[in-house]
C-alpha cells in the first residue's frame, strides 16, 4: 500500500557541496533538481501528497549569503515549477509563517500567486514548508482557534494548522544520516513511520525512494492498537 502523504527532510545539501569544494549554494541548487525529479516520479507511481522541508524558521540564523541564495532559489523554483504543476494538474501549497516581515513583499506575492493559480487542481499536492517550524504552527493553530471562539480540541487545532487541509503524514524520510525531526510536521507525524538514510539529498534518486516505499510497506501500522 502506498502512503497517502510522504514528507521529506532534505538534508545534506551543504555537506554534499563542501565535499566537492563547491559553495553550499551549489548543493541547494542540485537539491532542487532532485525535488523536481522526485515529484514527477512519485506522482507517476500514484502518490497524492508530498511535503518538503525547504526552509525552517531556524534557518534564518545561517550566513546571510546562504540565506540570500536560498531566497533566490525559491523564486526560481516557483517560476520553473508553476507551469509544470499546472500541466500535471498538481496543486502547490506553501506552508509556514508567510506573513513574517523577514519575507520580502515580492517573494510573498509570488508565493500567494502560485498557490492561487493551482488551488483547484486535483491531481496531487506538493507542499513546500517555507519559514516553517512545527512548534510555531501549533501555537498559531491554537491562537487561531481561540480567535474564532472555538474550543481547543484535537480537531480544532488540526483544522487551523498551516498544513491543516492536508492528510496526516504516513511516511517521513530524512536524508544524510541525521536521525531527528528538527521541528518538522510534529503534529501531522504523530503516527508516521520514520525512515532515515545516509544518502545526502543531492544524491537521492528513484531507487532510494523505492527502498523507503518498500520499507514502509513492510511496516505493521497499529495506531496504538494490537
Amino acid at each position: 500500500m502506498l502512503p497517502r502523504h510522504v514528507a521529506f527532510i532534505m538534508d545534506g545539501n551543504g555537506r554534499w557541496a563542501t565535499a566537492r569544494n563547491m559553495p553550499r549554494s551549489y548543493g541547494h541548487v542540485k537539491g532542487s533538481e532532485v525535488l523536481e525529479g522526485l515529484c514527477n516520479y512519485a506522482f507517476d507511481k500514484g502518490l497524492k501528497c508530498l511535503s518538503f522541508y525547504a526552509f525552517s524558521t531556524e534557518n534564518w540564523s545561517r550566513p546571510g549569503s546562504e540565506v540570500k541564495s536560498l531566497m533566490a532559489l525559491l523564486k526560481r523554483m516557483l517560476k520553473k515549477f508553476l507551469p509544470v504543476f499546472i500541466k500535471r494538474n498538481i496543486r502547490l501549497v506553501v506552508s509556514g509563517d508567510l506573513m513574517s516581515d523577514k519575507i520580502s513583499d515580492n517573494g510573498r506575492k509570488m508565493i500567494f500567486s502560485a498557490m492561487e493559480k493551482t488551488k483547484n487542481l486535483t491531481g496531487g499536492i506538493v507542499n513546500i514548508c517555507f519559514n516553517y517550524g512545527s512548534k510555531n504552527e501549533i501555537v498559531h493553530a491554537v491562537n487561531a482557534a481561540l480567535e474564532k471562539g472555538e474550543k481547543i480540541t484535537e480537531e480544532s487545532i488540526s483544522e487551523n494548522l498551516w498544513c491543516g487541509e492536508l492528510p496526516d503524514v504516513d511516511l517521513v524520510i530524512r536524508t544524510s544520516g541525521e536521525q531527528r525531526l528538527s521541528n518538522f510536521l510534529l503534529w501531522q507525524s504523530a503516527y508516521a513511520e520514520i525512515y532515515f538514510t545516509d544518502c545526502l539529498w543531492p544524491d537521492y534518486n528513484e531507487q532510494e525512494f523505492d527502498k523507503a516505499l518498500s520499507w514502509f510497506e513492510s511496516r505493521q501500522r497499529r495506531f496504538g492498537g494490537v
